[in-house]
């Protein structure tokens, strides 16, 4: 377990909190260390694992085939979706990367680790960063997906996020010069920030977060006229998704009940999905299911949840590594019809660093990614919370966890980046991931590690160029795989 700053937190007898040589405890028996002394940890594991260690990338021999891990993931997904997720991952080198966080959680397993955990989201590519809003109705910018979530290496995520930057960067016909220089100033960024918050007190890393108001107008001078506007554009798109908008983009009440409109294949209504008997099984279990989440849920959301009703259940193909897996979007009505909930029930499935990492101490899978979300998230969905079902309208158990669909959520075109907009988004990203870090992390031995120079900079740099070649590498084996007739691939309406 990783040292902790935080002071002895049980009440009882103080000689019950002394460790090796009258040291205190935490209340989790974690032996505490000063300030200083983490900061030598630090940098003592440089010494162990040099910071130049972390450019190295060669594939092992024994490396599994890339292929037959997607193929190991499609046997647990909706068959008829699976074509779907391999269609999507074929679009471009950023595409195939984003289908394929198992692969590289497999080629992480064998790089040099400075021994730190931390909270890792387990798949932090560009992509999975975001705009949403909290509570007090705040537009924030954080990461916004955490299937894979688990406690792992910071580095893992670190390099998963710097070498999606180099292939949105190739990907975008940027000059090489420039692909660097993007990669080169978000691990800066992250290092630059992992210092700070080394040196701010605990509540304070806890209580921080990137609001979006204050950032536009900090990052406004670096972006060109062009990319401001787009992203003014963004902003303001981004604040008008929210349950309404959902609704009137997947639902009408045309016919009489509020009903969600069927799309096939992306957007499918459970009655026109599910045969008789599934259906029948469906509403049967549904009332049970409702208050198995609901339990999950802080009493004051919960009576919240109370004031709406269900109305009307359908599947949604979302994303591109999660494409078949159970999705489900759920339209519920408060006070009247103008007044909708639309949730987002999302499959959790075993994480793909579990294999790597450790197995997860949550028994479901859906309290894993929730329990991570607002661990690493400074201010998540309030109706953010997990289901487990033990027998779904397939006969088999799910685990799920379900929050808001749209809630100000926005994203930003990565393909229509120019240089200067990559470069301040990238170091944003690296902010956000840093924060989650040091939130759940010795923020002050990851920075002692770290140091001040660009050793670990330049290192990162040259890993992300090797791992990009090799991601090149398994996108041409999936594309030979489709021609061959391996395995399918289906293009959508």
């Amino acid at each position: 377990m990783v040292p902790s700053d935080d002071p002895p937190q049980t009440a009882g007898d103080e000689a019950a909190l002394r460790g090796v040589a009258g040291r205190p405890l935490n209340a989790s028996g974690t032996l505490r260390l000063s300030p200083s002394e983490r900061a030598e940890l630090g940098k003592q594991m440089r010494r162990a694992v040099p910071r130049s260690s972390h450019g190295v990338f060669t594939p092992t021999r024994d490396r599994l085939d890339p292929i037959e891990l997607l193929e190991r993931q499609a046997r647990l997904r909706v068959p008829e979706l699976v074509p779907i997720r391999y269609a999507r991952m074929t679009v471009s080198p950023f595409t195939f990367y984003r289908g394929a966080a198992l692969l590289m959680a497999s080629d992480l397993a064998d790089t040099p680790t400075s021994g730190f955990q931390v909270q890792c989201c387990g798949d932090a590519h560009l992509s999975n960063f975001g705009l949403f809003a909290s509570p007090e109705r705040r537009l924030i910018f954080d990461i916004n997906d955490f299937d894979e979530t688990l406690p792992g290496p910071w580095e893992w995520d670190l390099k998963r996020l710097v070498v999606s930057l180099l292939l949105a960067a190739r990907d975008n016909g940027f000059l090489v010069e420039d692909q660097e220089q993007v990669v080169l100033e978000a691990s800066k960024e992250y290092r630059a920030w992992m210092g700070r918050f080394a040196r701010m007190g605990t509540l304070d890393v806890w209580y921080s977060r990137i609001e979006m108001e204050p950032l536009f107008e900090d990052i406004r001078v670096q972006l060109g006229s062009r990319m401001l506007r787009r992203l003014e554009r963004r902003i303001e798109k981004s604040v008008a998704r929210d349950s309404k908008h959902a609704f009137a983009r997947f639902a009408s009440h045309a016919v009489g009940d509020p009903r969600i409109v069927s799309e096939p294949p992306l957007v499918v209504r459970a009655r026109d999905l599910l045969d008789d008997t599934q259906y029948q099984r469906l509403e049967t279990i549904l009332g049970r299911l409702l208050t198995d989440y609901a339990g999950t849920l802080p009493h004051d959301i919960r009576e919240l949840f109370d004031q709406y009703h269900l109305v009307d259940v359908g599947r949604k193909v979302v994303g591109v590594g999660s494409v078949g897996t159970h999705a489900w979007i759920a339209l519920m009505i408060g006070r009247d019809e103008d007044d909708p909930l639309v949730l987002q029930v999302k499959e959790a499935m075993p994480s793909v660093l579990e294999e790597f990492a450790g197995d997860s101490e949550y028994v479901t899978a859906g309290e894993r990614v929730v329990a991570g979300q607002r661990s690493m998230q400074a201010s998540s969905d309030i109706f953010l919370g997990w289901l487990h079902v033990v027998e779904g309208i397939d006969g088999a158990p799910h685990d799920y966890y379900v929050r808001q669909l749209r809630d100000w959520k926005g994203s930003v075109r990565i393909e229509a980046m120019d240089e200067s907009a990559m470069a301040v988004y990238g170091k944003v990203c690296a902010q956000t991931l840093a924060r989650a870090h040091a939130r759940t992390g010795d923020r002050i031995a990851i920075s002692a590690y770290l140091g001040r120079s660009d050793v670990f900079d330049r290192a990162i740099l040259t890993f992300s160029e090797a791992y990009a070649e090799q991601n090149d590498r398994d996108a041409a084996a999936l594309h030979a795989a489709i021609r061959s007739g391996r395995i399918t691939a289906a293009t959508e309406p």
